[in-house]
């Protein structure tokens, strides 16, 4: 864990021997997965420290329970007397091709289309099956990307590293910075409540981006999360609103462009994960939004990095898994015939983590400097950082839990009650603490 946070902090400047580690117990894995899971959470709680001492001029013990970090790193949430909708689409999945190995993510509709425009209609994973084995895994890769689908062939660390766009993600700092000149803002926070009158605007999807507004609202903040019309992630909603209000905009009217730029300029933060020419096809590029906010502080995250030929590339964490390595080095430690991934989506939780780690951090230099601040993230590069730690070592397997066995508090969400576990970060006096409980999406007005 301190090797992980000391490579973090060359990017993200915090102080990695100022963390109390609690817990025992790792996840099952090629990887060091409980490592970077504790190590990124210390990120963002180190980054919420120097912000407490930089406005009481007291420095707060950070604290991680290794442990509860791990579960969060899967699921947070027990539900009681009813079930989350499952996480991946009938087709989804790993297929085995003329020459390997590919992934197809088709959990989306648009995305399921796509894949069936090149391979056809199919009820099952059978079905499909047939039809990709007929392929190989590079040519059904560009086809379906070029379909506007999203699939991954599986390869090892080195062919990664070998690909275009492997040498240029790996090339990048774990997190793009730039810094601009604003005005400085009050702090309207408090010890136990450090984040409270901050406005976070959330654009972000799926789960990375949706796990740093939720630690950010765990800490006080005012998250508003915005969808278009007809979006939906049913299997997420339920682990990730948590905290947040959740608003619709289509930002192709005109009357929503104007109510979400009076959004943006009131924002002090905008998270999201929108692919790397995405907005500014929407006609809010970088430029448009510093203008509308001069002192905001935009993060923001995609899948392969911002430099090389995939940079545009639609991507998710199972899919980033595939092209970096991390499923094929997993199908060689359990000695099995097909990829095996990471026990959980590990590296959009630490991704998401270290880009509110970032919001602190940037929040932390307005206070004193008067900066705003552009920052970029990506799951391939939080990739190498996992990869380049290497394989665990000997530490216990993580003890498997019930309900009865985690300190949980009851959450009356839209679907029914749940138990949501407890939280594994402590700043000083300030945990961890929503003050909504997960919602459906479009629940709310967009605005503040």
């Amino acid at each position: 864990m301190q090797q992980l946070l000391s490579d973090i902090a060359k990017d993200l400047p915090v102080d990695p021997a100022a963390v109390r580690w609690h817990g025992i117990g790792a996840l099952p894995s090629a990887f060091a997965v409980t490592e970077l899971a504790s190590a990124s959470l210390a990120a963002a709680g180190l980054a919420m420290a120097d912000l407490l001492k930089g406005q009481t001029q007291q420095c707060p013990l950070v604290q991680v329970d290794r442990r509860l970090a791990s579960f969060w790193f899967g699921t947070s949430l027990r539900p009681q007397g009813w079930q989350v909708p499952p996480t991946w689409d009938a087709l989804a999945g790993d297929y085995p091709t003329r020459d390997g190995w590919i992934r197809l993510h088709t959990n989306a509709p648009l995305h399921r289309k796509a894949v069936e425009r090149v391979l056809g209609r199919a009820n099952a994973w059978e079905d499909m099956a047939r039809q990709v084995a007929q392929w190989s895994s590079n040519d059904l890769e560009d086809a379906v990307v070029a379909a506007g689908g999203c699939a991954a062939t599986l390869q090892s660390w080195p062919q990664w590293c070998a690909h275009p766009q492997g040498q240029a993600v790996n090339g990048e700092p774990l997190i793009l910075r730039e810094t601009f000149v604003a005005e400085k803002r009050p702090w309207t926070g408090c010890q136990a409540r450090p984040l409270a009158g901050v406005k976070v605007l959330d654009l972000t999807r799926i789960l990375a981006g949706p796990v740093a507004s939720r630690l950010l609202a765990g800490f006080g903040a005012d998250v508003l999360r915005i969808d278009p019309p007809g979006w939906e992630e049913p299997a997420a909603v339920p682990e990730v609103t948590l905290g947040k209000r959740c608003a619709r905009l289509d930002l192709r009217l005109p009357d929503d462009r104007r109510l979400f730029d009076t959004l943006l300029g009131d924002a002090d933060i905008l998270l999201h994960g929108y692919r790397a020419d995405a907005l500014e096809r929407l006609g809010y590029g970088p430029l448009q939004r510093r203008l509308l906010n001069p002192a905001l502080i935009d993060v923001c995250l995609n899948a392969y990095g911002w430099s090389g030929p995939w940079k545009d590339r639609r991507g998710f964490d199972s899919l980033v898994q595939m092209s970096t390595g991390i499923a094929r080095e997993g199908m060689r430690w359990q000695q099995a015939e097909r990829p095996v991934p990471l026990p959980v989506q590990a590296l959009d939780h630490a991704t998401g983590y270290l880009m509110a780690a970032e919001a602190i951090r940037a929040l932390a230099e307005r206070l004193e400097q008067g900066h705003g601040t552009r920052a970029r993230l990506s799951l391939a590069r939080t990739a190498k950082l996992l990869i380049e730690r290497g394989t665990v070592g000997d530490d216990l397997p993580l003890a498997s839990e019930t309900v009865a066995d985690l300190d949980t508090k009851v959450e009356q969400t839209p679907w029914g009650p749940a138990r949501r576990i407890q939280s594994p970060l402590k700043v000083g006096e300030a945990g961890l603490q929503w003050a909504r409980a997960a919602r459906a999406l479009g629940t709310d007005l967009p605005s503040w």
